[in-house]
């Protein structure tokens, strides 16, 4: 016996609900699967642009921290020569002052040809010629005068030579010299500069390292004094 018309449209309606269920089932499922698949990638988003994040500001830190430790390096370079600066200008403010205290040594008279006579000699060691010219203060003609036969009496004595001692007339040492004389061989190759200036600088420079600890204390990173 054959279904009958209703019998037929319930097992239509029944079908047509299983179709229905299935589908919801199959629409909750691929939702919750694209729900999860959305959930991986926006993570996975998320992360990848929280590590990108992480790499920029690591790499700011470390270029802030570079720019920071160069700054600090400029700032103590630049206090150090600030310090070098201040400590050159003070020990050539001392040198300045001695140099204006040479002055007091032409004024006695006997103790100054004393020192002419010792700065010519000294002179006539070193230059090894029998004729030697001797340029001085226009002043002070007279006293170097008077102090060569001391010096070359002093060289006749020691090495055995005889030394003609003249004084340049036409050329004088500049004026705002402290004193002293300066000697050359005849033809002007060999040249000797024992001006008290001359000396101070000398002076002053091989007594550098002492003047500096006498000042400012010993350099601890100094290992050689020279």
């Amino acid at each position: 016996m054959g279904l009958s018309d209703a019998d037929v449209e319930k097992q239509i309606k029944h079908m047509i609900a299983f179709i229905d269920q299935e589908a919801d089932e199959k629409v909750d499922e691929i939702s919750a699967k694209a729900d999860e698949e959305f959930e991986i990638e926006k993570t996975r988003l998320v992360n990848q642009q929280r590590q990108k994040i992480m790499l920029y500001y690591e790499r700011k830190e470390k270029q802030l921290e570079q720019q920071k430790k160069i700054q600090h390096s400029q700032l103590v370079n630049a206090a150090r020569l600030k310090i070098l600066k201040f400590r050159e200008d003070h020990i050539q403010t001392i040198l300045n002052e001695a140099r204006e205290k040479l002055s007091e040594v032409q004024k006695d008279k006997g103790r100054y040809a004393e020192l002419l006579s010792g700065l010519i000699a000294q002179g006539l060691f070193q230059i090894l010629e029998n004729y030697i010219i001797v340029k001085c203060l226009v002043n002070e003609v007279d006293l170097v005068q008077a102090a060569i036969p001391k010096a070359v009496a002093q060289i006749k004595e020691k090495a055995g030579r005889d030394v003609n001692v003249v004084i340049n007339d036409k050329d004088f040492l500049t004026a705002d010299s402290c004193g002293g004389i300066e000697m050359t061989s005849k033809n002007g190759s060999i040249k000797v500069c024992n001006t008290l200036d001359a000396r101070l600088g000398l002076i002053g420079k091989q007594m550098m390292p002492e003047i500096r600890e006498a000042l400012f204390g010993k350099n601890l990173n100094r290992k050689f004094l020279s």
